[in-house]
């Protein structure tokens, strides 16, 4: 399950553990094209976290991680941001990437 971060929640959501974080809006293309993609990740990858975060709804997260193009994921690690993915990627890929910080 993708849960939906917030402000108040993405700091302790994402402080342990790999995590994923989708950074979307509803009116974006490729947004809705990655979702799926995340959602089958989340349900395979049991050992770690997928979030995302509405960019419309949360536009101070957005601006305090100078979210500039849409998808943008985060692959955390215990709080940090170990590396940022921009655009469309297909499963393999966002696997591989998120492999490579666990």
């Amino acid at each position: 399950m993708v849960e939906e971060l917030t402000v108040e929640t993405f700091d302790e959501q994402t402080s342990e553990g790999v995590s994923v974080v989708d950074f979307w809006a509803p009116w974006c293309g490729p947004c809705r094209m990655q979702g799926p993609i995340i959602e089958q990740l989340a349900e395979e990858m049991d050992d770690v976290n997928f979030f995302k975060v509405n960019v419309d709804e949360n536009q101070a997260l957005a601006q305090k991680y100078a979210i500039m193009s849409i998808p943008t994921m985060f692959i955390m690690k215990d709080g940090q941001i170990k590396e940022t993915v921009v655009g469309l990627h297909q499963k393999a890929d966002l696997e591989n990437i998120i492999r490579q910080h666990m």
